[in-house]
């Protein structure tokens, strides 16, 4: 196989912007949640509020761009126009040695590459206000068969599965994913994403999933229950791998009905961005070298301690670095 992984999702920018819980009060903004905003609102929350930080994003491009600085083989397929931020995600990718080539967006609509404005607390909590933009309009013809076909993981981003054309999209890559017997992968995301796409995460998770990304809320949305034990016992019935995060608490892990809980590294929180996106680069780390699972939770839990230091999604040290620190050798 040529990746390692092949990611599909969000194809965005964040733009990172220090508030007050006042401010989100003020401008009517859901604490610690994703909502959806048009490009008017976009473009309001965009202006005068003090100093930005723009970096690229997109929830599997950040997990991708985690593996990528791990020095592993990796493919990404996700819309941007030819814009400026859409030239500042894809030169990002590139640069990482990344293998991005999905087609720009040419059509005459309306409609700017996708951002993502983060608020960010005190608290380092993140409140996020996505403009989709071109993102939402990926389709199958962005699917090229011999990317996943030279994949050996297919991994899913669950913000991307709103639409009809992306569920198409991810219905195309599954299906030559499991010809090519290649493992699949998915991360729910967000638990509004779970709520909006509560079949066809059901539908995905019943035809064969290999792994589930997810956190203590978006588990139990997914089995509809308000207790974990009992979520995860229910997904350990699913799933062959379970990978479901318990915030400073660390992740717990369940294969073939075996579950381990993996205490993370206590730091206080800058920014919680992108920390379930390197957890699952960590995660994806161990795995494809064979490490145990519960060293594949724990450097999962390494590279979020990492992110959530700084503002931004992508990592700012050399995780191989970080992973050799605490013994980890690979």
């Amino acid at each position: 196989k040529k990746f390692k992984i092949l990611g599909i999702g969000n194809a965005m920018v964040d733009i990172l912007i220090h508030v007050t819980n006042d401010f989100l009060s003020e401008h009517g903004i859901q604490k610690g949640v994703m909502q959806l905003i048009d490009i008017q609102r976009a473009n309001f929350l965009y202006s005068d509020f003090g100093s930005k930080k723009e970096v690229s994003g997109g929830s599997g491009a950040n997990t991708v761009a985690g593996l990528a600085s791990l020095g592993v083989p990796t493919c990404y397929i996700g819309k941007v126009r030819n814009d400026p931020l859409g030239n500042k995600f894809r030169s990002d990718l590139l640069c990482m040695d990344i293998n991005f080539e999905t087609k720009f967006y040419k059509k005459s609509r309306l409609a700017e590459t996708g951002r993502c404005i983060v608020f960010v607390t005190p608290d380092g909590e993140r409140s996020l206000n996505t403009y989709l933009g071109v993102t939402e309009f990926l389709t199958e013809n962005d699917i090229e068969p011999t990317k996943v076909e030279l994949s050996d993981w297919l991994y899913l981003e669950g913000y991307r599965f709103d639409g009809l054309e992306s569920e198409r999209a991810f219905t195309k890559a599954i299906n030559i994913a499991k010809k090519n017997n290649n493992r699949i992968a998915l991360t729910l995301s967000d638990p509004f994403c779970v709520e909006r796409n509560f079949s066809a995460f059901k539908r995905l998770i019943a035809n064969g999933l290999d792994l589930l990304f997810c956190n203590e809320f978006e588990l139990k949305l997914l089995y509809k229950t308000g207790k974990l034990e009992e979520a995860v016992r229910k997904a350990a019935v699913d799933l062959p791998l379970l990978a479901c995060t318990l915030g400073e608490k660390g992740v717990l892990v369940c294969q073939s009905g075996k579950i381990l809980e993996i205490p993370a590294k206590r730091t206080k929180p800058v920014d919680t961005t992108g920390a379930g996106d390197l957890f699952a680069s960590g995660f994806f780390y161990g795995l494809i070298n064979n490490q145990t699972l519960a060293d594949c939770g724990a450097m999962g839990n390494l590279a979020a301690y990492e992110v959530i230091g700084h503002l931004g999604a992508r990592p700012e040290v050399d995780l191989r670095s970080l992973f050799s620190r605490e013994g980890f050798i690979i």
